[in-house]
């Protein structure tokens, strides 16, 4: 990725990240989870990781540059791009911050401007869970993993985002619905149901084989924003039974010239509450995604400390929550380091039913930047139970 990078570029880069992520999230969730169920925020994992990346040298620099489109001081003006975008998003919050007890070189805290850099006592985390709770708005109350005492660095990314649907879902037209899970079991869940303010925000991707069989339906919810920002849109996305997330999921950004409008005068959908939360370990997953060094002995992030560092975990814990009124959702990553008028005859409707595994992308407006994905698999929960 170039250093001045158009925003394009930088959304493209993290699509990839994003999909790739998707492959190795999926593979590390089957032996977990046999429900399949996950979300994560692809965005702020790619934060986490560029901060750590713009540290980089040597082979270490170039894994991280293949897997996140940039490394050293390319990595750092990305990441701040990213954020500067995230910033014009209504609803959304961003915050990276570094603890640590060993030096940080000042060239490498000048790189990145937005984020703030204090001192790390491993036997006393409280005032970094108090900044946890405060930058997800409580949604997430402390660090997903406590320290352990050889850790010397910590680097923790918090994104939050709350956005209230331009045109909401009527109460009283939530019921009890059939959901089939991906086990062929059926369930009577709370779904809320709606019709689209035009059918313009459902589409179908053409499936890159070409076989129709394996199109995706693509429904875009908008969030209400202020003059001049972006609203949050949740793209849910429905693929053929028995296709998986890393599959369907990347859908959601598929380019326009793969996108068939919906032949149709209106939409109607019903569309489950849901309640999701994931706990992911992210440093297992990195040797398959092509960047084994930074968790080796043989990592090199010379450019952050005179300290020879290695990434010793990558955690984040991620919530999202779907109903009638909007969106929620949170996502906290640490790195530890160690060493969108028919007359004269009957309108058609189409009725898209996510009543089966489907899958959310929630974006940043229409600029295809992902902030959380996930997968709903087995019977949704319902966020109002959960409070």
């Amino acid at each position: 990725m170039a250093a001045q990078a158009t925003t394009a570029q930088l959304v493209g880069e993290i699509q990839r990240f994003a999909a790739r992520l998707l492959t190795g999230v999926v593979e590390d969730a089957a032996p977990r989870a046999a429900s399949g169920d996950f979300t994560c925020a692809p965005v702020g994992l790619w934060l986490a990781l560029s901060a750590l990346a713009s540290g980089a040298g040597s082979e270490t620099a170039r894994e991280l540059r293949d897997l996140l489109g940039a490394a050293g001081p390319e990595a750092a003006s990305a990441a701040t791009a990213a954020t500067e975008q995230l910033a014009l998003t209504d609803g959304v919050a961003v915050a990276t911050a570094v603890w640590s007890r060993t030096p940080v070189y000042r060239e490498y805290r000048e790189r990145l401007p937005d984020v703030a850099f204090g001192h790390l006592d491993p036997a006393d985390v409280s005032a970094i869970d108090r900044w946890v709770w405060g930058a997800t708005e409580g949604m997430i109350h402390q660090l997903p993993d406590p320290p352990e005492p050889d850790e010397l660095l910590l680097l923790v990314n918090a994104l939050q985002l709350d956005g209230t649907w331009s045109s909401r879902f009527k109460q009283e037209k939530t019921a009890d619905r059939a959901f089939t899970d991906a086990l062929g079991v059926e369930h009577l869940v709370p779904t809320m149901a709606t019709s689209l303010p035009r059918p313009a925000y459902a589409w179908t991707v053409e499936a890159p084989s070409g076989n129709p069989d394996e199109d995706v339906e693509v429904v875009a919810l908008l969030c209400s924003a202020e003059p001049d920002r972006l609203p949050l849109q949740v793209s849910c996305v429905l693929g053929a039974p028995g296709r998986g997330p890393a599959e369907v999921l990347p859908a959601a950004w598929a380019a326009h010239e793969r996108r068939r409008p919906i032949d149709a005068d209106a939409v109607t959908i019903t569309l489950p509450q849901l309640h999701l939360e994931t706990h992911l370990r992210v440093e297992e997953l990195l040797p398959s995604l092509g960047a084994p060094l930074a968790v080796s002995d043989r990592a090199d992030f010379s450019g952050m400390s005179p300290e020879a560092l290695r990434l010793g975990r990558l955690t984040q814990e991620s919530v999202l929550r779907i109903d009638e009124k909007g969106v929620r959702a949170a996502a906290v990553t640490q790195s530890w380091t160690r060493t969108l008028g028919v007359s004269g005859r009957v309108p058609r409707t189409r009725h898209i039913a996510f009543d089966r595994p489907f899958g959310l992308v929630v974006f940043a407006g229409s600029t295809g930047l992902p902030l959380f994905t996930a997968w709903q698999a087995s019977a949704p929960r319902s966020p109002h139970r959960h409070d």
